[in-house]
């Protein structure tokens, strides 16, 4: 059974999780308005990724004999000035999520909830993931800048990335 400032604090990250995916799902329709389909796909990808996390979570919960609190989901951004400006963005979410996700493993750590540590390495293992795939696409977007060829690459480049279920 949990202690109940775990089960408290797993409840918040499902909450990070589904903003997180909304967020995801924001940047996915203004790509697809704007005519960035490849951007607007691998944006979607990334919010079904962040769905599956909370589900995750959600799974974790009940298995521990926890319970589920599903909370209202704050507001998100809807439009980014550029497609750098919106993977910087995602940058700087993705190091807070991580941030959040240490949190809870120094909580499980310190009341000595081995199983939810266990648990939560797989994320730290996503997060780690999830950062590096991010920093490379600015690096990418930075070496061609405005250049519109270049730009179009990438647009086709992240088209072809495709849902893999995490083994979370």
């Amino acid at each position: 059974m949990l202690l109940k400032k775990i089960e408290d604090a797993l409840n918040e990250q499902i909450n990070a999780e589904m903003w997180s995916a909304y967020l995801y799902l924001s940047m996915s329709l203004h790509f697809e308005h704007e005519g960035r389909t490849g951007i607007a796909n691998w944006f979607r990808v990334q919010f079904q990724e962040e769905q599956a996390h909370a589900l995750a979570l959600m799974d974790y919960l009940n298995a521990r004999d926890g319970r589920v609190v599903l909370q209202p989901i704050a507001g998100v951004p809807d439009s980014w000035e550029s497609v750098k400006d919106a993977f910087l963005a995602t940058l700087e979410h993705e190091r807070k999520v991580t941030s959040l996700i240490h949190n809870l493993y120094a909580m499980a750590e310190d009341e000595k909830d081995f199983a939810t540590r266990q648990k939560l390495n797989t994320f730290i293992a996503e997060q780690v993931e999830e950062e590096d795939s991010v920093r490379q696409i600015i690096d990418d977007l930075t070496l061609v800048g405005e250049d519109g060829t270049g730009l179009y690459q990438i647009d086709r480049q992240l088209a072809a990335r495709t849902y893999v279920a995490p083994q979370l």
